[in-house]
């Protein structure tokens, strides 16, 4: 039976959350599987993943073929690293516990660098949340502004159609007193 490590999908449409699983290569994708050995949650910025380290090992030693993207997933959690170093045990290239500080401080490496990944994203978030503030700080003391000039302008344009109503009406009067008395002559 060839087995194979590969992504099983759950989640639904559009929010894509993955199991990694050791399956049998002729079952269905998101079907019977032999052992379900992490997650793999793309949706997060790092993606988040949590995985089971020896016992992916295990799969792969006893001949389990990784897929691209799982062989990817494993790469980046160090599974195809603690596998080679366990073949270099074997063949007695290393001992126990160089294979273990070695491969203790790639993890310690691996976290690091996972951290200012995180720490930077966070920045740059904070960043662009400021920015975005200062932005709404200046269109609103905009909007602020503006009604101020246009309610001036508003009051003053209505302030001479008033005097222009007002001077009609005082010669309106005055017009309609001089044509009374041209029509008595």
């Amino acid at each position: 039976m060839p087995v194979k490590i590969r992504l099983q999908r759950h989640g639904k449409k559009g929010k894509p959350f993955f199991w990694i699983v050791a399956a049998d290569s002729r079952s269905k994708r998101d079907g019977k599987y032999l052992e379900k050995l992490g997650t793999y949650n793309p949706n997060v910025n790092p993606a988040e993943i949590n995985l089971d380290v020896d016992g992916s090992v295990k799969w792969l030693q006893n001949g389990a073929q990784p897929t691209d993207t799982a062989r990817a997933i494993l790469s980046y959690k160090g599974v195809m690293l603690k596998k080679h170093l366990a073949e270099g045990v074997t063949k007695g290239a290393l001992t126990e516990e160089q294979a273990e500080e070695k491969f203790n401080t790639w993890l310690d490496e691996k976290a690091k660098a996972v951290g200012n990944k995180e720490t930077r994203l966070a920045e740059a978030k904070a960043k662009a949340k400021a920015k975005a503030l200062e932005a709404e700080k200046a269109v609103n003391e905009a909007r602020a502004a503006v009604p101020v000039e246009e309610v001036a302008e508003e009051a003053a344009p209505e302030a001479t159609e008033e005097v222009v109503a007002e001077t009609a009406t005082e010669e309106a009067p005055a017009a309609v007193a001089e044509e009374a008395t041209k029509e008595e002559e």
